[in-house]
């Protein structure tokens, strides 16, 4: 063979991938959004996840904040963070376990202000934030 003569070869691709159905603009809108779906609040998901750390440690499964940051992939400021939850009074653990679900998850008390009754360290005071905190939200 010499140089000036090439080979050509053809080929089909057939892409691997399914082709993907979409939905008509009025099927579309008529879905209902991800809001209505009820879950759990995010306070319930931290203050369980505060309550299996804890047994956790106890059980010796983690040393110490730092193995339980390693496992849950988040830093040990957020592992203590998580933690001060359970500071809280048991009945206002057992009250913020058993909240029920919500439209998109949403419950009128944040993290940030449960971790606010957990820092004081006096539970009767503790119960009577959280009642009001409660109040306000129902009303």
């Amino acid at each position: 063979m010499n140089e000036a003569s090439s080979l050509a070869i053809q080929f089909e691709l057939k892409p691997a991938v399914r082709a993907i159905s979409r939905r008509s603009r009025e099927k579309a809108e008529e879905a209902p959004s991800p809001h209505q779906y009820a879950r759990y609040p995010r306070i319930v998901q931290v203050m369980a996840l505060a309550i299996h750390f804890r047994g956790m440690l106890e059980l010796g499964e983690a040393k110490d904040y730092a193995d339980l940051a390693r496992l849950g992939c988040v830093s040990r400021e957020r592992i203590s963070q998580i933690m001060i939850l359970n500071w809280l009074a048991p009945e206002i653990q057992h009250e913020v376990v058993q909240l029920p679900k919500t439209p998109g998850g949403r419950f009128p008390v944040s993290e940030t202000t449960l971790r606010a009754v957990a820092r004081n360290l006096r539970w009767e005071e503790q119960r009577a934030q959280w009642n009001g905190l409660l109040g306000a939200a129902t009303d």
